[in-house]
């Protein structure tokens, strides 16, 4: 099972910056797919494994296509974001976040099996200066993610 590349595709360039990038990163580990997938689709289980987040003001339990919410980060930061695309036949979803003052990313997330345990994907488009920062942020909550 992998994420529908068409949604990939759909992102394209970031509107408005001349110096968007599209990086792509993946991490496997030991938790199930199910177990993964309910952590990314719950934005209340979020702070449990992304350490950027402190809190997320969303008005569903799970996620949804066509909501939108605000993720708490350090030092009082909201960062309002959208929900694009759910897919959970596919394991896929596609959210936009715009951070203050340094524009827009759109990021799209994957799950699938990988042996015993899970790879997960995250393929992210934006400013390169904002893309460059946000990985190795990225990354670590990605591994506290699949364990």
């Amino acid at each position: 099972m992998s994420c529908d590349t068409s949604i990939t595709r759909s992102i394209g360039r970031t509107a408005g910056h001349r110096d968007a990038v599209r990086r792509s990163l993946s991490v496997t580990g030991p938790a199930p797919p199910a177990l993964v997938w309910a952590r990314y689709v719950t934005p209340g289980m979020w702070p449990g494994w992304s350490p950027q987040i402190r809190a997320v003001d969303y008005p569903h339990d799970e996620l949804i296509g066509g909501s939108a919410g605000v993720v708490r980060g350090l030092c009082a930061l909201a960062v309002p974001f959208e929900i694009l695309t759910v897919d959970p036949g596919s394991r896929c979803w596609t959210w936009r976040v715009r951070p203050p003052l340094v524009g827009e990313l759109t990021l799209r997330h994957g799950v699938e099996p990988a042996g015993p345990g899970t790879r997960t994907t995250l393929d992210v488009s934006g400013p390169a200066i904002v893309v460059a920062a946000y990985l190795p942020v990225a990354a670590i909550a990605l591994r506290r993610l699949v364990h």
